[in-house]
């Protein structure tokens, strides 16, 4: 005889207590037997099944005589020559007759539950002269999927169970497994392999039942556990042969250790897993959605198995409850009669949990709670993103089944079953997500009065617009872009135009779809949307106000204006929906465009300025103050300064500020100005802390009378050329026989000597070409802060101009001009006193006034001032030169009156020096200097050297009487030695010490013999 399988795709429907492929995003609620696979719950379960219905009434029968046929019914297998056992009601033939065109419901159990009829009847034997309906036992055959032999085998071990003396015995009394075992030989099999696996299988059953998921826990010290335990472990490692009878002694111990009920299969969760594999059989397994039309009769049958695995009517309506749940996830959510059906089972169970509320026994109320809780944690997945898992508008039917799901099994669980039940189901359901990687549940406390619908449905609402939002900025802005752009550089105004239009459209959708839905759980759904946007869109504002700020243009305050429509409309829609909501919340408050758009374009501001002072910051650490390049000769934090300022003004300058008041607008303008203000007249301060003029003058040698040569000194000078050596710690060893001479602190010179005639090539040195730098850079910064004042000058708002420019840079301007004062003294006096030292106040009149006249200085000035004509800016220049002049003359009044004990001077060499001091004017007046300002400066020093010009005995009055006119007492001027008038460095005609030194250069035995006898002073050596 051939042995009929199921397809795959039925054997599939039907195994095992978890359906394969099970959803990832459903939990599994009662736990996992890892022991057992699929097909070996079904086989077990309908062996359990089969045996149960021995406790039919006589009359009945197992299976009516059929011919075989495809369908796999036929053999007909009688129990016993007296009457029939465990027999199932046929099915009705006029239910099958009409095929898919008689569409009738004639199953009670589906009109309740409003499930639709089969389009097809596959459950029709054919017969020799035609077909017949199958009965209930054949269905159930086929519907698991067991084979003719597997069936065979079972009948035989019943009529062996229970011939002779145990006929007597009731089934719920027989350990099924072990009577398979103690019963089925291996000739029953038809190989070893399968005897082997079938053998294994009723031990793992066993060890399920009776060790590992006992109903009454095992006693520590029971012997029996460890026994079977060893049994099972060497069966399946197929060390020794299975000893049958002590097996059934092991397992007589464990499974009658109550009184009077033999306990095998009802422990949680082996007794739900078994009874879930037979329900399943009540599903078309040529149309997963469908409910067979024989659902009455095969629960009739199934329901006798409620002694065996310990159930009852109630755990048996949370079971089916489920089925029908799982069945509807299984398959793809087609069929919304699957999950009608569970709601009206929902009902039912709370009906029969609130009139039996005080006797729930825990076993019920662990597996009603987990039921619950994996069906109210599915249900939550999905309506807290609605928009996602509900987005077409056909779908808003299931949405209001999946609503009522989830609201129904929240106030079950959070009424109807205790706490700690709900906390024990929430673990199982954590375990079951770890496993699935599904995500977890928000579960209602248990046995609480203080649930609300509203409250649950205002957080799904939320939830899922907050969800939709997130993906609309995330995906939406993508997807509108080019797919062929790699990366794309993010346009805040861009991306907030576009969410800002999708998020009126989301609300509008909101209105018209979703609310019709959640009003019937929350009063104002509409509001809560409306709330919800206007927050998560209020919070995108925020994070992208502050990458606004950094590229502000009048495009971004046409965007914030787009954002206050969308404000005004979605508190417009949430007053109309509930005009009390948004104060009672208090989570709507408006955008205040306005106030951000000024807080904005001072932010900006503020970070511009910021930049300028890390520009100036950096400029004081690490300038070092180079010339940018030829065409641009000042500093490069200079021009990243101003460029920073002009453009910060342009664009504000830009910027339409609509709505804006005027005052504000002219704060606006006056805060960055101030800014600006500051900030050059923080540099301009920088520029000028580069040292005094001061620090480069000559220390004055100490005061001394000349000393007259004898007539063979002179003639000894007239001989040979003098080596002149300089007198103070800076006098540099000029050449006396030709060798070129390289001072380390000073800039390069070259002096060469050939034949008495002498040839000069300066340079200036690099600290004084940095302050030609500064200089530029001081004038660049003048040019920059004029363009910007024009530019403010030629923006509209004449009344803000006015106020404005009355104090725009009023720091910056005469701070910027002092320095331009102090680094072109200071250029001057370093190229004077320093770069041109060696030339100039050092060898100038060096020995004698005819063998060291001006002619050589005069030339490296000449070339110096070249040097600078051709680095200094246009603007620049004049002032430098006048500089350079007063320098000159201050050089040239120090070689004259503290020249050194190397310096005489008599009457008759101010011809000379007055014919160089004009040469001197003259070369300054070809550089640019007016004759007149070239005359007002050289005027104190002419009237110095007019001194040298008037006799010893004159000169030796006018001392004396600028002495008197001084405080000095007429005691003091009689009575020798005098006090020394102080020194001041302004030398003039005018001070006494100024013609005291006149009289200490004078070489003549006169004016020795003065100051002698009025100083004391020392001849020079």
């Amino acid at each position: 005889m051939g042995h009929r399988h199921l397809s795959a795709s039925s054997m599939l429907e039907a195994a095992g207590a978890i359906p394969d492929p099970f959803p990832s995003e459903l939990r599994w609620p009662f736990g996992h037997l890892d022991s057992l696979n699929r097909d070996e719950f079904r086989e077990s379960a309908y062996e359990i099944f089969f045996v149960a219905c021995r406790s039919t009434p006589a009359g009945m029968r197992l299976s009516a005589t059929a011919t075989p046929g495809p369908a796999g019914a036929g053999d007909h297998h009688q129990l016993g020559g007296r009457g029939r056992v465990g027999a199932a009601t046929p099915t009705r033939p006029e239910a099958g007759a009409g095929g898919a065109k008689n569409m009738a419901v004639t199953s009670r159990l589906k009109r309740a539950l409003g499930l639709r009829a089969r389009k097809t009847r596959p459950m029709v034997g054919a017969g020799k002269a035609g077909g017949r309906p199958m009965t209930s036992a054949e269905i159930m055959r086929r519907q698991m999927g067991v084979t003719e032999q597997s069936d065979s085998r079972i009948r035989k071990t019943l009529v062996r169970s229970l011939v002779g003396p145990q006929m007597s015995k009731k089934v719920e009394s027989l350990v099924l497994p072990m009577e398979l075992l103690r019963h089925l030989k291996p000739s029953d099999f038809s190989d070893a392999n399968e005897h082997c696996a079938w053998q294994l299988r009723q031990l793992k059953v066993l060890k399920a039942g009776l060790v590992s998921h006992p109903s009454v826990p095992l006693d520590h010290g029971n012997p029996a556990a460890p026994t079977l335990r060893e049994m099972i472990r060497s069966a399946e490692q197929q060390t020794r042969l299975l000893d049958v009878r002590a097996l059934s002694a092991a397992v007589m111990a464990l499974s009658w250790r109550s009184v009077d009920v033999c306990r095998w299969a009802d422990g949680y969760p082996l007794n739900v897993h078994l009874y879930l594999s037979l329900l399943r059989a009540v599903f078309d397994a040529r149309d997963e959605t469908a409910v067979l039309d024989e659902v009455d009769e095969l629960l009739k049958l199934i329901k006798k198995t409620w002694n065996v695995l310990g159930l009852n009517k109630m755990i048996h309506n949370v079971c089916f409850t489920w089925l029908l749940f799982e069945k509807y996830v299984v398959t793809g959510q087609i069929e919304p009669d699957l999950l009608s059906a569970t709601l009206a089972m929902l009902e039912q169970i709370r009906g029969d949990a609130e009139k039996q509320a005080d006797l729930l026994e825990p076993g019920y109320l662990r597996i009603l709670a987990v039921t619950l809780a994996s069906m109210h944690s599915w249900a939550e997945d999905k309506l807290l993103d609605y928009h996602e898992a509900f987005g077409a508008q056909d779908s808003m039917g299931a949405m209001d089944n999946v609503v009522s799901l989830a609201v129904s099994a929240a106030a079950m669980l959070s009424q109807d079953v205790p706490s700690p039940f709900v906390a024990a189901a929430a673990g199982a359901v954590v375990d079951n997500v770890v496993d699935t990687g599904a995500t977890g549940g928000h579960l209602p406390a248990g046995s609480s009065s203080s649930f609300s619908a509203g409250e649950q449905v205002e957080r799904y609402i939320k939830s899922s617009v907050r969800h939709a939002f997130t993906k609309l900025h995330e995906t939406g802005t993508a997807g509108k872009m080019d797919s062929m752009i790699v990366e794309v550089d993010e346009d805040p105004c861009e991306t907030l135009m576009y969410v800002a239009a999708q998020t009126k459209d989301m609300a509008r959708v909101e209105k018209e779809v979703y609310s019709r839905v959640l009003r019937q759980w929350h009063p104002c759904p509409i509001a809560v949307a409306a709330a919800t946007l206007h927050d998560c869109f209020g919070a995108l504002l925020k994070r992208y106000v502050s990458r606004m700020a950094c590229s502000l243009s009048s495009e971004s305050v046409r965007v914030l204006h787009a954002a206050s429509k969308l404000d005004k409309s979605l508190l417009q829609m949430a007053a109309e929906d509930d005009p009390a909501y948004s104060i009672r919340q208090q989570i709507m408050t408006p955008y205040d465009v306005d106030s951000t758009i000024f807080g904005l374009v001072k932010g900006w501001m503020d970070e511009r300025l910021t930049i300028g002072a890390e520009c100036v910051r950096r400029a004081r650490d690490s300038e070092s103050w180079n010339p940018r390049s030829k065409a641009e000769p000042y500093a490069q934090s200079a021009v990243d300064l101003m460029k920073l300022a002009k453009v910060t003004v342009d664009e504000l300058l830009e910027i339409q500020v609509a709505g804006q008041p005027p005052a504000c607008r002219q704060e606006l303008l006056q805060h960055l100005v101030d800014g600006i203000d500051q900030l050059v007249h923080q540099y301009a301060l920088l520029v000028a802390s580069c040292g005094s003029k001061e620090s480069f003058f000559p220390p004055l040698p100490p005061l001394t009378r000349c000393n007259q040569d004898s007539k063979l000194v002179q003639l000894w000078k007239k001989a040979a050329p003098p080596c002149q050596v300089g007198i103070d710690n800076q006098l540099a060893a000029l050449n006396c026989g030709g060798v070129d001479i390289v001072t380390s602190s000073k800039p390069r010179l070259v002096v060469s000597r050939s034949r008495g005639d002498q040839a000069v090539r300066p340079a200036t040195s690099r600290g004084t070409q940095r302050l030609y730098v500064r200089l530029n850079t001081l004038h660049y910064l003048l040019t920059v802060l004029h363009s910007i004042d024009r530019a403010l000058s030629s923006a509209p708002a004449p009344q803000r101009r006015r106020r404005a420019r009355s104090s725009a840079f009023d720091h910056a301007r005469p701070a910027l001009d002092a320095a331009v004062l102090h680094v072109s003294e200071l250029s001057a006096y370093r190229l004077v006193f320093l770069d041109s030292a060696d030339v100039l106040h050092q060898a100038l009149y060096q020995g004698s006034v005819s063998e060291a006249r001006i002619r050589p200085a005069l030339r490296v000035m000449k070339q110096n001032l070249t040097f600078l004509a051709s680095v200094l800016s246009e603007r620049a220049q004049p002032p430098a030169v006048r500089e350079v002049m007063k320098a000159s003359v201050e050089a040239f009044l120090t070689v004259v009156l503290a020249g050194g004990s190397g310096r005489a001077f008599s009457r008759a060499d101010y011809g000379a020096v007055e014919e160089d001091f004009a040469s001197l004017k003259r070369l300054f007046c070809s550089f640019g200097v007016a004759e007149e300002v070239a005359e007002r400066e050289a005027a104190q020093a002419e009237g110095v050297m007019a001194l040298m010009a008037l006799s010893t005995e004159k000169v030796i009055d006018e001392f004396l009487s600028r002495c008197a006119s001084t405080s000095m007492a007429p005691d003091e001027l009689s009575q020798p030695p005098m006090a020394v008038p102080l020194t001041t460095r302004r030398w003039s005609r005018s001070d006494a010490n100024t013609i005291l030194r006149v009289l200490c250069h004078r070489d003549d035995e006169a004016a020795s013999r003065f100051l002698k006898k009025a100083f004391d002073l020392t001849k020079r050596r």
